[in-house]
């Protein structure tokens, strides 16, 4: 069974979680994670996901505040050991529910390419063409709340 949770900024747990975006996300594109990053992250909304066993974290990702009315999805990552087995689309519903608690009518993430799929199929659409950054290819997926 597993829970999903937020996580402190600056905590032992967040840590742990950008252990895990980096080691899911970063590394396999041969991209280092930059200390200078945490404070943009300061005001962000840090979710994970819980092995309530254990208490290991499997999953996380950020809500970023863009305005009053839209939140940014960024950095959904899973354990690559526990990848297809639902925690994905588990958070970002988790996340989703928090968004519109907060007051927020709109969500949206860049999606890499092979992530496409995933977020239509829990609602989300294309919006715009697909764009470059930072060297890398993206979709803009945008949901109402």
């Amino acid at each position: 069974m597993r829970k999903m949770i937020d996580i402190d900024f600056g905590s032992t747990r967040y840590d742990e979680l950008v252990e895990l975006r980096y080691k899911v996300l970063l590394e396999p594109l041969g991209l280092k994670f930059l200390d200078s990053h945490r404070q943009k992250e300061m005001n962000y909304l840090h979710i994970g996901c819980v092995e309530c066993l254990d208490d290991k974290l499997v999953g996380g990702l950020m809500l970023a505040p863009v305005d009053n009315d839209t939140v940014r999805l960024l950095q959904v990552a899973v354990d690559t050991k526990y990848q297809r087995e639902g925690i994905g689309r588990a958070m970002v519903e988790y996340a989703k529910q928090r968004a519109r608690e907060a007051g927020y009518k709109k969500m949206f993430i860049h999606a890499r390419l092979t992530a496409i799929h995933f977020y239509e199929k829990i609602g989300f659409h294309q919006e715009g063409d697909i764009f470059e950054e930072q060297g890398l290819t993206f979709a803009k997926m945008v949901i109402d709340l």
